[in-house]
């Protein structure tokens, strides 16, 4: 299956084996929401770590019936987080997923270099947006985990987006690597960076996408901007992947396509033992739900 909505993910993770999903501080009632329906669906099955009480009183408020499910007693939130790690290296998991716990104290769990999910790959964000006024679903990354990554970096999260871009049906996405600016400045890094990429692209160090850059914004969504700025690009107008330079950009970006471009959106990062359910409080209902079909739907 293509992937050509978010709702398709639904029907994707249909198609695999249900997860169990880990629940770090579950004493919050947007995340007991979209568990609730992902639930019902039959996508996953959650594991509820945190203040039970409160959970409790939060779920009935929701009419989400949480006694068939496992539960464990853990207050202090970011002792839940290490508890949700725990049941995913031990197998007992496959898909951890933040509730009330502050994202430093989850993040940290999940990096611990002895207990924690790395695997030696490095670890990105992608957000996956529904936007109205765009032809297709579009990814973003980083705009979460990678502050100001470097060349090798950049490489990587594009790798790890790809991975994910493929596993969803998209064979060879179209990639673009933003920048202020089309061309390459000595002066600005960003450029730099695209323009090194772009070139392992063509000569096949990256496989299995089309990468250009560096692309404006504008050009890299419209067809229309790039012909006006005189750029020939297999990518613009038609883009499935925009790659920030920095967390800034990414994080403005991801914002932005939320609050003003009406975006709903399934976000995920990638790179761990398992995937990780890293979503804004901000985020609607359904963008918490579609991020727990992405990561059911490995």
């Amino acid at each position: 299956m293509v992937l050509t909505k978010l709702e398709n993910l639904i029907e994707i993770s249909l198609s695999k084996p249900k997860k169990k999903i880990a629940v770090a501080a579950s004493e919050d009632e947007q995340v007991l929401l979209a568990l609730k329906q992902a639930s019902e669906l039959g996508i996953v099955e959650p594991i509820l770590i945190g203040d039970l009480e409160k959970t409790k009183k939060l779920s009935e408020q929701i009419s989400f019936e949480i006694s068939k499910y496992e539960r464990i007693e853990e207050k202090n939130p970011s002792l839940s987080a290490k508890i949700a790690v725990r049941l995913v290296r031990e197998g007992n998991a496959q898909i951890i997923m933040k509730g009330l716990v502050n994202t430093a104290d989850y993040l940290r769990a999940i990096l611990d270099k002895e207990i924690g999910l790395r695997t030696g790959n490095l670890l990105s964000h992608i957000g996956i947006f529904e936007i109205p006024e765009y032809h297709k679903l579009i990814g973003l990354t980083d705009a979460a985990q990678n502050i100001s990554p470097n060349l090798e970096e950049k490489v990587n999260i594009i790798l790890n987006s790809i991975d994910l871009l493929r596993r969803l049906g998209i064979e060879k996405p179209k990639v673009a690597l933003l920048a202020a600016v089309e061309n390459v400045n000595p002066k600005m890094q960003a450029t730099l960076d695209a323009a090194l990429i772009t070139m392992m692209n063509r000569r096949n160090q990256i496989k299995n996408c089309i990468i250009d850059g560096p692309l404006a914004f504008d050009n890299a969504v419209s067809k229309e901007a790039a012909e006006h700025k005189g750029i020939d690009s297999p990518v613009a107008g038609d883009v499935d992947l925009l790659v920030a330079p920095e967390i800034e950009t990414g994080n403005a970006l991801y914002k932005s396509f939320t609050y003003f471009a009406r975006g709903v959106v399934a976000a995920i990062i990638l790179g761990a033992l398992a995937p990780i359910v890293l979503t804004s409080r901000a985020d609607s209902e359904r963008s918490k739900l579609m991020s727990i079909a992405l990561a059911a739907s490995f």
